[in-house]
């Protein structure tokens, strides 16, 4: 009934609403009915033109989607628990966890493991929702209902065209930087944009806005065509021939984090703590990576 509701909404239409849940009008309509009378209130009022939400079912339509994503949370869980032979290892951008999945499938012949690359602008969902059982990825994200372990920090670095004004320097500051406009990535937490765009600023002006890019693997190319700098982590070196990297002095290093569902007791994501903890340290200098 609460799905039902919430498809009406979508449509703004009983008979759109029925055709989208293959459901016929009056058979919907029988199901809103019922909900309102669970409730003791009208949700919607009906008119030639279609349906409209009334004050009541404005109040009920956020409550009702977050039940919906909490039973398909609570499926997603559920169907997990039951597949305790299988493990799936997330990681954003380019970061490297090969050596712990070998070794995962070494120690634990008997068991299924998968790697999945995860968008950063999926972290913490991934997790939450049961699509990958441990992430390897880097602050800032939402740590809430999640086990986090820093695995090492990478220092952050400043990318630029190869023929900017600052390119040639062994390294560059914040004032050397402070009216160069830098990319946002869209639907991204605001915290994350915040951390890597270094906003606002220690002096308290924000950062100059640059382009809004829809995937991070847009950054490159906006630099590389002049339209903006980026800061990233990793090491000193050009990821393409256009583009160069500077070390960035006097801000604090990116975390490299392993990140687990807190109440996970899964023997599998527990052995991969672990092997994570001891085998993935800072990669050999000369490696470059996004965040």
């Amino acid at each position: 009934m609460v799905h039902c509701f919430t498809v009406v909404v979508e449509h703004g239409h009983f008979g759109r609403a029925a055709e989208a849940l293959h459901l016929t009008q009056p058979s919907l309509s029988r199901q809103i009915h019922r909900l309102e009378q669970q409730l003791g209130v009208r949700l919607l009022d009906r008119g030639p033109q279609g349906s409209r939400l009334t004050e009541a079912g404005e109040v009920f339509l956020p409550q009702a989607k977050a039940l919906l994503r909490t039973a398909d949370r609570v499926v997603t869980q559920t169907r997990a628990a039951a597949r305790s032979d299988r493990v799936t290892i997330g990681y954003t951008g380019n970061l490297i966890i090969t050596p712990v999945v070998r070794e995962m499938r070494q120690r634990h012949p008997d068991a299924e493991v998968r790697a999945q690359h995860v968008s950063v602008t999926d972290v913490p969902d991934a997790l939450l929702d049961h699509r990958v059982d441990a992430l390897v990825s880097r602050l800032p994200f939402p740590t809430e209902g999640l086990h986090v372990t820093i695995l090492y920090d990478e220092p952050r670095v400043v990318l630029m065209p190869v023929d900017h004004r600052l390119a040639g320097r062994e390294y560059v500051t914040l004032d050397d930087i402070a009216d160069e406009p830098v990319p946002r990535l869209r639907q991204s937490n605001p915290d994350w944009n915040a951390y890597w765009r270094i906003d606002p600023r220690p002096d308290g002006r924000p950062a100059p806005d640059g382009p809004i890019i829809d995937a991070l693997e847009d950054n490159l190319e906006v630099i590389a065509a002049g339209e903006a700098i980026a800061i990233a982590a990793g090491h000193h070196l050009a990821v393409r021939p256009d583009v160069t990297a500077i070390p960035l002095h006097g801000v604090d290093p990116a975390h490299v984090v392993l990140a687990t569902r807190r109440d996970d007791r899964s023997r599998l994501v527990a052995a991969f703590r672990k092997y994570a903890r001891d085998r993935l340290t800072d990669p050999e200098p000369g490696r470059l990576t996004d965040p």
